[in-house]
């Protein structure tokens, strides 16, 4: 099986990209309102299986100082098969001059991250939105 990478937004069809987020669990996203977050973001990785779209990552920084890998996904059935390590290596490298690099896990993914290198923070906070976002990222 052979995994295209590709760095643009040139030909993506954003409601295959909302599907992915519904297929992974992160709720029912507007295709239009995705590409528009898609287009502001500085970095950008899409996976595809024989044109099929089965991942994706994207970050958002502030040019110099801060940067933030987001919405890493990867479909259920191309999980374990290295395609969110590419992407997330990928991604990262692209923010190697940083001076901070911060990324937020799904709940039940910590693991994938540890393994990849990343620490864990002793000082990172949130303003949960849902109860079920304080559910999922907040330390009790």
């Amino acid at each position: 099986m052979k995994i295209e990478y590709r760095n643009n937004v040139e030909g993506i069809n954003w409601q295959d990209v909302s599907e992915l987020f519904q297929l992974v669990g992160w709720g029912v996203k507007d295709p239009e309102e995705i590409r528009k977050a898609f287009e502001t973001s500085s970095y950008l990785r899409f996976a595809f299986c024989n044109g099929r779209l089965v991942g994706f990552g994207r970050t958002v920084d502030d040019g110099k100082y801060y940067a933030l890998i987001v919405d890493l996904v990867v479909s259920p059935d191309f999980q374990k098969m290295g395609i969110g390590k590419k992407i997330l290596a990928d991604l990262r490298e692209q923010l190697d001059s940083y001076l901070f690099t911060t990324l937020s896990s799904a709940a039940g993914k910590e693991s994938f991250y540890l393994k990849q290198g990343w620490q864990r923070q002793k000082s990172a906070f949130i303003w949960p939105k849902s109860d079920q976002q304080r559910a999922d990222h907040v330390k009790k």
